[in-house]
């Protein structure tokens, strides 16, 4: 690898979030996994690829790019975008057999001209119409669903092909009621119209684990990462359910140096941290240039020879330092294992713990990896892949 801190990414740990997904939703229910903004910082290619593998039906992307480097890498699952894309994109969308969202009447009627106007034979553009049902972010009212929805299926080139909404907040049982009987609202005036009701799909990782209705399919994303979303009380979910999940993600690295300084001593910028005592210090070469962000200096730990010890210091773009004076044995040294994500001997440092420190949610912490940080994706089997800036494969 050409540097001393990295990912690890573990592909027995996303199949089997996969089948517990698949198990908890039953048979005969689209399971479309959520791959958007590099597969939360996992490395979009090299996920898409183990979950199609593995059964997926679809996958879920946020930008059109995403599909397209997703086509490029030769993954030929079913691609949905899920935020509107430039009606100048519609062509290249119906090419590429990529699924394209829109909740707006001026986005429909300019894709409807686009295909419609190409001087070439494409496949249908496939369209998924958002409906509005409380997100305040996007979609068509409900009342507004059946009229669209007739346009598209008297236009050439173009296709419904899915329904779907987006929950606001899983863990109120109240406003998610309130928001899937919007839904039904929207699939009921399709009905009446006369127009065929297309599959429909409105949970998350968050609506999967509270029993939302999967319709005909969901969308889980954080989940499969092996991580709970923030908002659920995991007290109030099934216990049995929630330790199958297990982490994708850890975050490791060596030390590229490892000093005694004397009481006194300033450490990093600033310096917000001075030894008090004759100290051991490691200087781990990654920090918010890497997505370990600064907010976390002289608040987070790492794990080293399974013993937590504090970063002190301000954590610099592309380094930070552990105090590891009271790890007991020979002397920490350049060649020791440091967690700053994950599990080591026992004990683990989740991405909950670190959302926490910073007052984000877990989602950040994950998606904010960088994409300089090496990828190592593991199996039982030992390594499988890697991927670096200057290397793709695996």
């Amino acid at each position: 690898m050409p540097r001393t801190a990295w990912l690890e990414l573990d592909l027995d740990a996303l199949r089997g979030n996969l089948a517990v997904v698949r198990r908890i939703v039953g048979p005969g229910v689209l399971v479309q996994p959520v791959v958007k903004a590099d597969a939360y910082g996992h490395g979009m290619v090299p996920i898409a690829r183990v979950l199609a593998e593995a059964g997926a039906d679809a996958l879920c992307v946020a930008a059109f790019d995403e599909a397209v480097a997703l086509r490029d890498a030769g993954i030929s699952s079913r691609l949905i975008v899920l935020y509107p894309i430039p009606p100048e994109r519609a062509v290249e969308a119906a090419q590429r057999e990529i699924a394209v969202a829109a909740g707006e009447p001026g986005l429909v009627e300019a894709l409807i001209a686009r295909v419609g106007a190409a001087d070439e034979r494409l496949p249908d553009l496939e369209l998924e119409l958002e409906v509005e049902t409380g997100l305040g972010r996007g979609g068509f009212a409900p009342a507004a669903i059946a009229s669209v929805a007739r346009r598209v299926s008297v236009a050439p080139g173009i296709r419904l092909a899915g329904l779907w909404t987006h929950l606001q907040a899983t863990e109120d049982a109240e406003r998610s009621a309130d928001q899937l009987a919007r839904f039904e609202t929207a699939t009921t005036m399709l009905r009446d119209a006369g127009v065929p009701v297309p599959p429909r799909h409105v949970a998350a990782s968050g609506g999967v684990l509270t029993d939302v209705a999967p319709y005909e399919g969901i969308r889980p994303g954080l989940a499969l990462y092996g991580i709970l979303p923030d908002e659920l009380d995991p007290a109030r979910l099934r216990a049995d359910v929630v330790a199958r999940f297990r982490p994708v993600m850890s975050l490791r690295a060596q030390p590229v140096r490892v000093a005694d300084l004397p009481a006194g001593h300033g450490v990093s910028y600033g310096p917000t941290f001075t030894t008090q005592r004759p100290s051991r210090i490691a200087t781990l070469p990654l920090g918010y240039g890497d997505g370990y962000p600064r907010s976390l200096s002289n608040r987070a730990q790492a794990l080293v020879r399974g013993r937590r010890v504090p970063l002190v210091g301000n954590i610099a773009m592309d380094a930070l330092m552990a105090d590891v004076t009271d790890v007991p044995g020979p002397p920490v040294t350049i060649a020791d294992e440091f967690t700053l994500l994950g599990a080591q001997d026992g004990d683990r440092i989740p991405a909950e713990e670190l959302a926490r420190l910073r007052t984000t949610n877990t989602w950040e912490v994950v998606t904010g990896m960088s994409g300089r940080l090496p990828r190592v994706y593991h199996a039982a089997s030992g390594p499988v892949g890697l991927r670096t800036l200057t290397s793709r494969g695996g």
